[in-house]
């Protein structure tokens, strides 16, 4: 690894949430690799700890383009009342990530 980078990424929970209730919104950093873009370390807001560790397993040592498997594997695995939260957060990670990519790492 020469280089990694760190992104965040941010959603809304459903209003009874806990998490909405502490936080506001729901974030999942990541630390990548920027030259394989393998998902290195994770973090997210949670109440339990129980989530972030399971999440972290859930993404780590993943490739966080291949987007298709990670969905299907969230919706597989992860049924946690912020599930969607998840996704949209990967998701907006993603995009973010992808950005960085097309302008520092071409």
């Amino acid at each position: 690894m020469k280089e990694s980078v760190y992104i965040i990424g941010e959603s809304r929970t459903n209003m009874d949430n806990a998490i909405t209730t502490i936080y506001n919104s729901f974030y999942i950093a990541f630390e990548i690799d920027a030259e394989t873009d393998e998902i290195i370390d994770v973090g997210c807001t949670h109440t339990i700890s129980i989530t972030e560790n399971f999440i972290k397993k859930l993404f780590t040592g993943k490739n966080i383009v291949e987007f298709d498997n990670l969905e299907q594997e969230i919706k597989r695995r992860y049924h946690g009342t912020s599930q969607k939260a998840v996704i949209v957060s990967y998701k907006d990670a993603l995009k973010k990530y992808q950005d960085i990519k097309d302008k520092y790492y071409k």
